[in-house]
C-alpha cells in the first residue's frame, strides 16, 4: 500500500468539544425528564445529531414528532454553538500541527470526516482550515458513522482510493467506518476501547507518522 492520504476525524483526535456536546446535550435531556451522564455522552462519540437525539429519547422511552425533534435539534445546536464561541488555535491537541507539517512534506493529502455539521466551522477558529486538501460535509452523506460514507466521500474529494488512505479516530464508530471503507485504521484513545483499529496511539502528541506508514505495507 502506498500512503497518499491520511483522513482525520475532529473531535477527540485534532481538538476535544465533547465537554462542550455534553453539557448541550445534558440540557436537553434535563428538559425531557432524561437522565444523562458522562457514560451516556461516550456512548455518543462519533454519532451524528440527529442519531444523538434517537438515543436520548429512546432512553426516555420518548415518542416525538418530527416537528418538535427538529426544533430541539436546533436549541441544541444554538447552545453548543455559543459554547464554542471563544475557542482557538490554544484548544487544538499538542502534536497536530507537527503531524500535519510531516504530512505536507511527505506530499501526503490531508482529509476531514467528522460526525460534526460544525466541523468546518471549528476548524475555521481553530486556525487550520487551510491544511485540509478536503473537508468532509456531514450533511451531505447518506449513513453516518459507523457507515463508511463520510470517510468514502473524503477519499473521493481527495481523489485518492480509499485503500491508500488512512483513517485516524478516537471512537468505537470512526474506527468501524473506516474498516468497513477499506482503510488503515489508527486509534487515538484506549487501545482496549479501540480493539478493531491496527495502530492506537494514546494521544496525538504521540502519533507516530513513519510508524503508520511502515504498518500499511
Amino acid at each position: 500500500m502506498t500512503t497518499r492520504a491520511v483522513i482525520f476525524d475532529l473531535d477527540g483526535v485534532l481538538t476535544d468539544t465533547a465537554e462542550f456536546h455534553y453539557i448541550a446535550w445534558q440540557a436537553i435531556a434535563n428538559k425531557l425528564g432524561v437522565h444523562f451522564d458522562l457514560q451516556d455522552n461516550e456512548k455518543l462519540k462519533g454519532i451524528d445529531r440527529d442519531n444523538s437525539l434517537r438515543y436520548i429519547l429512546k432512553k426516555g422511552d420518548i415518542v416525538m414528532k418530527s416537528g418538535l425533534f427538529k426544533q430541539l435539534l436546533a436549541v441544541k445546536n444554538e447552545h453548543y454553538l455559543t459554547l464554542i464561541n471563544d475557542i482557538n488555535s490554544s484548544h487544538l491537541f499538542a502534536g497536530v500541527l507537527p503531524c500535519f507539517a510531516a504530512l505536507k512534506s511527505k506530499n501526503i493529502k490531508i482529509g476531514l470526516a467528522s460526525a460534526s455539521k460544525n466541523a468546518a466551522l471549528v476548524i475555521e477558529k481553530l486556525g487550520i482550515a487551510a491544511s485540509f486538501d478536503f473537508i468532509g460535509d456531514a450533511a451531505s452523506v447518506a449513513k453516518s458513522k459507523p457507515a463508511p460514507d463520510i470517510f468514502l466521500s473524503v477519499a473521493n474529494g481527495l481523489a485518492v482510493e480509499p485503500k491508500n488512505c488512512i483513517g485516524v479516530e478516537d471512537a468505537v464508530a470512526g474506527v468501524k467506518a473506516i474498516k468497513s471503507a477499506n482503510m488503515f485504521a489508527v486509534g487515538i484513545g484506549d487501545e482496549k476501547v479501540l480493539t478493531q483499529a491496527a495502530l492506537v496511539f494514546p494521544t496525538m502528541s504521540k502519533f507516530d507518522l513513519d510508524l503508520v506508514i511502515s504498518r500499511c505495507f
